[in-house]
């Protein structure tokens, strides 16, 4: 059995609805530029990690699986759609691992906010998954991009300050507590906020931009 299927990529994902995904992102770009620059980061990220096949896709969303987009892309790339089921992130995220767990050896967690996130850096945990029992991408801003394990242990989501700056060094301590061996890759950079904007390739500012000059540079 080749090692990449022994792992699933499970993507979470929002219905790119307007005033209801990317909210940090409203004052600079509307909330329709905002779900607009949401969606182009689902479906481009997405895109590149259908085309690599590094591992079957899971794609878990949020509020429902109706959304023309989410069943295009499952077409498109043939991936299984599931609607994540919980109160807070945490119980969102452990639900999904815990039932893909039943049907892959491991699986990795990744949203889709963070446009340097690639097929390379997936290949990486893969790998690192090949050795240890868990596999940390940090976020620039203190969150992660990419958690990955064999094991579901409840305690990396109970309690954590979903987005605050401490939530990949808490889940780090919790895999140390856990006695896990584990790998920490580079650090990523998610798209948060307004001034994450002057971090993003040019290509995703496409139809996303009209208001953005309104927002000023105090913030440069």
């Amino acid at each position: 059995m080749s090692h990449g299927h022994a792992t699933r990529l499970l993507i979470f994902a929002r219905a790119p609805v307007a005033g209801e995904v990317k909210t940090r992102l409203i004052p600079a770009l509307g909330a329709q530029g905002a779900a607009r620059l949401h969606q182009q980061l689902m479906v481009r990220l997405i895109e590149h990690l259908g085309a690599a096949r590094l591992a079957p896709i899971e794609l878990w969303v949020t509020p429902g699986a109706s959304h023309p987009c989410f069943t295009q892309l499952a077409r498109r790339w043939s991936l299984s759609l599931h609607v994540q089921q919980g109160d807070d992130l945490g119980q969102r995220l452990s639900h999904a691992a815990r039932c893909a767990l039943t049907r892959a050896e491991s699986v990795i967690l990744i949203g889709t906010d963070c446009p340097e996130m690639s097929a390379d850096y997936l290949g990486e945990a893969i790998r690192a998954l090949h050795d240890h029992d868990a596999v940390l991408g940090p976020a620039l801003d203190g969150g992660y991009v990419l958690l990955g394990f064999k094991h579901l242990a409840d305690q990396l989501f109970e309690h954590m300050p979903w987005g605050g700056d401490q939530v990949a060094e808490l889940t780090a301590q919790r895999l140390d507590r856990l006695g896990w061996s584990w790998s920490r890759l580079r650090p990523l950079r998610d798209i948060d906020r307004p001034e994450d904007l002057v971090h993003l390739p040019a290509e995703h500012l496409v139809g996303v931009i009209p208001r953005l000059q309104t927002w000023g540079q105090a913030d440069v």
